[in-house]
């Protein structure tokens, strides 16, 4: 739904990141270099990645796994769960753009 009846629209997977407001923006401030997500973009969108994050997390070993990476790396939850937002909605891009004729 987000993306219309015409994903063709969409040039690169970032606008696609960036419509479902899952792109990263800088939010450093010190020595600690960190990232939020845009908060503009479609928030159902963006609940429904939050969705996959969550039942992938729960029943998916690989995600867990660089979930436990990520986090032995010193990263927090939360950013974990942006980079995973972010990685699905590469994943859905891929499928959109193929998906169309």
């Amino acid at each position: 739904m987000t993306a219309g009846d015409s994903p063709d629209r969409l040039r690169h997977e970032s606008a696609f990141a960036a419509l479902c407001g899952v792109s990263p923006v800088e939010v450093s401030s010190g020595p600690r270099k960190r990232h939020r997500l845009n908060i503009g973009g479609d928030r159902q969108a963006n609940a429904a990645l939050y969705r996959i994050v969550i039942t992938r997390l729960r029943h998916d070993p690989v995600t867990r796994t660089y979930r436990d990476r990520r986090i032995t790396e010193g990263k927090t939850p939360r950013e974990v769960i942006r980079a995973l937002k972010r990685y699905i909605a590469r994943e859905i891009y891929t499928l959109l753009t193929y998906a169309t004729p």
